[in-house]
């Protein structure tokens, strides 16, 4: 099988084509620029591949409703040009396939759940922390969608109480992605968060609304495994603050081993690193196929 993959995130596009064993044969990736510039890169890198199918996990908010006029359609972003772009509807003009669509975070997700950190687990719930917040959710062996999907980036936290920064989210302010993504560290540190040390303040600050955000979907989903991606966390010294608050934000109230004895293996960065997306988007491709079929 060739299956085609679009990540489609919301600072660059990653495009690949693999097959049904997640080997993928080729990928290419550039920057998000308004659709005019962006989509006929996709296309054009698509034309002579003969996918059977393609996979699309894009930036959102997206609608994920089939039976809905503006299904496809990325809906509320703040990107210029991308606002109730009809980015299905643009592909299935050019490539008469069946197509995946769902958010990026849940492709991470399923990518992870199909061959990655979460592999036989019939759940788990994948954060990215990086430009944005995200969330991807699987459970019970199927990624959870809703009245639209899961929007776990854009939850209350409580604030640290040595932070004064007020938050940056156009929409909600102190919010989880206002207060933990990657331009509120460089906001409220005037520097990029890569530039500052391992011991910086800024991290255990940074731990305080992460684990809050893990708290509360450990609780409400139950996940088999936590995964953290993202840009944000490839800064590894998070992981160890981030299980420790965990551990005492629950404060031994989820009575599994998991947690109270082994939490290094179930608050997990990617096992497919940088390319969950990618492979999540491949999974995608092969689902719509089967489907198809």
């Amino acid at each position: 099988m060739r299956i085609g993959a679009i990540e489609a995130g919301g600072t660059k596009f990653v495009c690949g084509i693999g097959n049904e064993h997640g080997e993928m044969e080729d990928s290419i990736s550039f920057a998000t620029e308004h659709p005019d510039i962006t989509m006929p890169k996709v296309i054009s890198y698509f034309k002579d591949k003969q996918a059977e199918a393609v996979g699309i996990g894009s930036f959102g908010p997206i609608n994920l409703k089939p039976d809905s006029p503006e299904y496809g359609y990325i809906t509320t972003t703040p990107k210029p040009g991308w606002a109730r772009y009809p980015f299905l509807e643009k592909l299935r003009s050019h490539f008469a396939v069946p197509f995946g669509w769902d958010t990026d975070v849940n492709a991470a997700a399923l990518g992870e759940a199909v061959w990655g950190a979460a592999q036989g687990l019939d759940s788990c719930v994948y954060y990215t922390i990086g430009t944005g917040v995200g969330i991807g959710i699987y459970s019970g062996g199927q990624l959870v969608h809703g009245l639209v999907h899961p929007e776990g980036g854009h939850v209350p936290v409580r604030r640290h109480p040595e932070d004064p920064f007020s938050g940056m989210c156009p929409f909600h302010g102190d919010c989880l992605e206002g207060m933990a993504s990657g331009p509120a560290i460089e906001a409220r540190w005037k520097m990029k968060g890569h530039m500052l040390p391992p011991d910086h303040p800024a991290w255990s600050i940074e731990a305080h609304y992460i684990a809050q955000a893990l708290t509360g979907a450990i609780l409400m989903n139950s996940p088999q495994k936590v995964i953290l991606g993202g840009g944000v966390m490839q800064q590894h010294q998070l992981f160890p603050l981030i299980r420790e608050e965990v551990q005492r934000n629950l404060n031994g109230y989820v009575h599994a081993e998991e947690i109270l004895d082994r939490i290094e293996e179930y608050i997990v960065p990617p096992g497919l690193g940088a390319q969950s997306g990618l492979y999540g988007a491949l999974a995608l491709g092969l689902q719509a196929l089967e489907k198809n079929r």
